[in-house]
């Protein structure tokens, strides 16, 4: 009590100037809403106290931006003091916290992993080198979804997206499909699931410390069981590619894991097993689940928008050319297909809510944010902000066509990959996903069976026949 009442002294005398935000009371009345229906619900909170809203529970502070200008001072202008990550106590888990480009504070490891990915992984150049593996993922996903249409069998779109954005990553890290079918759940999608949710659970550890031992959610022990299940796999694999690369015939897969495993060769500062693993996990977990949400809210979107539709069919026709698939090179010659992406985009970011940590006290705003603070920007508020977009509420993507509106993080009304040093370094990989699949969907000449879009922030399963 006495080291509360110093602290609130010291605050005075500093003037500090907290945001406003909703009592621990409010926070609890509310507490269902804010599970079930999340971004609605801080949305409306929003209103009453302001696109700089402050959230005090237990031991942790949560500052949530909700408005361009604010999310452009912790993005951009603020940029070095945000650029940390909160520290989640189920990342803590097989020590990932110490190896996670996701969870590493700014230090020489992270410079060093957000290198390779730019310059090695998602370059240019690495991207048109495994661009056939790719593209034989998604001629497999057009083979099985036609079969499914002759045969007047229903195909869950939702799996589908997921066991395309999987294969495509494993394809693109290790030459290998990690689902075989379309209908196949199969132990990864639990795994990805089972990691994010415990991820996105609100943990008590995270509130109150003092119980961290104690793990009174059973997360920690949850999320460690599930990435072992996932490492006792990549293991035998990275083991088994590098016994293939001492051989004298070994022809080069082109992928992730060669590239990491000749960086490892030829560096001093060598990428060991055990960060090729974590990297992996990364990779994995932050780019299928929510990649496939995307990919399937914006499948849903077109089809409950026949006239979208029929637009992006007439351009796939007239300049790829009917029945032709459609290829990562020609996403260029495709405006309104873009415009179609960035629409979904928009409206169903992937991951709602930028997490960044306070590295010091910052003013922002004219309110101060403590550090050690979490800072959240509310993407989802933002991204449908009436008074930056014109029905906001209305999937329309001829707003782009005449926008210099893009999504490489420069542009603050629209950040669906964050902004600045941390923004998503895989995202190229991910554009080239959506760009494609929502390509070949369009063209499928499929009779649909669509559900309506009651909840525009659920995973909700799409259904096609």
């Amino acid at each position: 009590m006495l080291a509360c009442t110093l602290m609130h002294v010291k605050s005075k005398k500093s003037g500090c100037n907290p945001p406003p935000g909703p009592s621990l009371l409010t926070i609890i009345i509310n507490s269902i809403q804010l599970h079930k229906k999340p971004y609605e619900t801080i949305e409306k909170l929003t209103k009453v106290y302001g696109p700089i809203m402050r959230f005090k529970i237990g031991q942790t502070t949560t500052i949530i931006i909700s408005s361009t200008n604010t999310a452009k001072e912790i993005l951009q202008t603020h940029d070095t003091s945000f650029s940390d990550r909160t520290k989640f106590d189920v990342s803590t888990a097989y020590n990932h916290n110490q190896y996670s480009l996701i969870f590493l504070p700014v230090s020489p490891l992270w410079q060093k992993l957000r290198k390779i990915c730019h310059e090695n992984l998602f370059s240019t150049k690495t991207l048109d080198a495994s661009q056939d593996l790719r593209r034989k993922k998604l001629h497999k996903l057009l083979g099985d979804i036609r079969q499914s249409s002759l045969n007047e069998e229903i195909v869950d779109i939702k799996k589908a997206a997921f066991m395309a954005c999987i294969n495509f990553l494993s394809s693109t890290f290790c030459s290998r499909d990690f689902v075989n079918s379309v209908g196949d759940d199969g132990e990864y999608k639990h795994v990805v699931r089972t990691i994010l949710e415990t991820v996105f659970t609100p943990n008590l550890v995270d509130y109150f410390p003092m119980l961290r031992m104690f793990d009174p959610q059973g997360l920690r022990r949850h999320t460690t069981n599930f990435i072992g299940k996932l490492f006792n796999v990549l293991e035998p694999l990275i083991e088994e590619r590098m016994k293939m690369r001492r051989e004298n015939d070994y022809v080069t897969n082109d992928d992730m894991l060669d590239i990491l495993l000749e960086i490892s060769e030829r560096s001093n500062d060598k990428m060991h097993k055990q960060q090729i693993k974590h990297l992996f996990l990364d990779l994995l977990v932050a780019g299928t689940d929510t990649t496939a949400h995307g990919l399937e809210r914006t499948m849903s979107e077109v089809m409950h928008n026949p006239e979208v539709m029929s637009k992006v069919k007439k351009e796939l026709a007239e300049t790829i050319g009917v029945g032709k698939y459609v290829e990562e090179s020609d996403i260029a010659r495709l405006p309104y297909l873009r415009a179609v992406i960035k629409e979904g985009l928009r409206m169903h970011p992937p991951a709602p809510f930028i997490p960044r940590r306070a590295k010091r006290d910052v003013e922002v705003c004219g309110y101060m944010i403590p550090q050690g603070a979490q800072v959240l920007i509310n993407k989802w508020s933002i991204s449908r902000n009436p008074e930056v977009w014109e029905n906001a509420h209305v999937f329309s993507p001829e707003r782009f066509l005449d926008s210099d509106i893009d999504v490489k993080g420069q542009h603050f009304m629209l950040t669906p990959f964050g902004s600045g040093r941390r923004m998503c370094p895989g995202y190229p990989l991910v554009l080239n996903n959506l760009w494609c699949h929502n390509g070949i969907r369009a063209s499928l000449p499929l009779h649909l069976d669509v559900p309506p879009l009651e909840d525009p922030h659920l995973h909700h399963g799409t259904m096609t026949r």
